[in-house]
């Protein structure tokens, strides 16, 4: 994840809009998935901000905030803000960063505090390409966290299956978000990413879920679902009809 895509995370406006995620990661799928992972969890590491700005503060919130202040911290900054962190070196601050976050996972297992924390885990550990750490830290999140947070971790895990040539593995958690949509993951969402990943072995199904996205009247959602409905069309010509 680049420091523009993190920069991008940390405004006011994403965060209020945090429940509404689908139109943000429509727009920079790119940026947030460097390894077709995590998508959805951005959306919830910037949502911390969201928890502890819009909360009565709490031991747990205190120190999440004390985490993400880390998170949105400078390195090396000629002039840093008075009110922002700055770290000399990016090993430092991602030193920090890390015990930060796992020091809160630690501290108040099973709440939305320590699932913010844990996504903020993961997403270093796919940012390195430790694929296999941050499936069992998304893994760790669906059998703990509080419900919204699961729905990420389980479109995250089958990102990861994806990746890894799991596709039976990866409809079958991608199916249970289409039927179980949440605030973070989006039935919008789950059903687009579902018509990618069966596009290859179903084609014909693949293009009926999308055509109800096609002709959405959010125009985010539409241009998603046109732009893979093509996409589909050119992998799959022969099975068109």
């Amino acid at each position: 994840m680049d420091r523009h895509t993190r920069k991008e995370l940390k405004t006011d406006k994403f965060a209020q809009g945090v429940g509404t995620g689908f139109e943000f990661l429509s727009e920079h799928r790119g940026q947030a998935q460097r390894w077709g992972l995590i998508a959805a969890a951005v959306v919830v590491i910037a949502g911390g901000i969201w928890l502890y700005r819009g909360h009565q503060a709490t031991l747990r919130t205190e120190l999440l905030a004390k985490a993400l202040r880390i998170d949105d911290a400078t390195v090396a900054a000629p002039q840093p803000q008075p009110q922002q962190l700055n770290f000399a070196t990016a090993e430092e601050k991602e030193k920090a960063r890390t015990a930060a976050f796992t020091d809160v996972a630690a501290k108040f297992p099973g709440s939305q505090e320590a699932a913010i924390a844990q996504l903020g885990i993961a997403a270093t550990q796919a940012d390195k390409g430790q694929v296999d750490e941050a499936l069992k830290t998304f893994q760790n999140i669906l059998d703990s966290a509080p419900d919204p947070y699961k729905s990420v971790a389980k479109s995250s895990i089958a990102q990861i299956y994806l990746s890894q040539g799991k596709i039976d593995e990866a409809e079958k958690l991608l199916r249970q978000l289409v039927d179980d949509p949440s605030m973070f993951v989006s039935k919008d969402q789950a059903t687009l990413d579902l018509a990618q990943a069966i596009a290859k072995k179903n084609p014909v199904e693949a293009r009926k879920l999308l055509e109800p996205l096609v002709a959405s009247k959010r125009s985010v959602v539409s241009r998603a679902a046109v732009a893979a409905m093509g996409t589909i069309a050119v992998n799959s010509p022969a099975k068109s009809n």
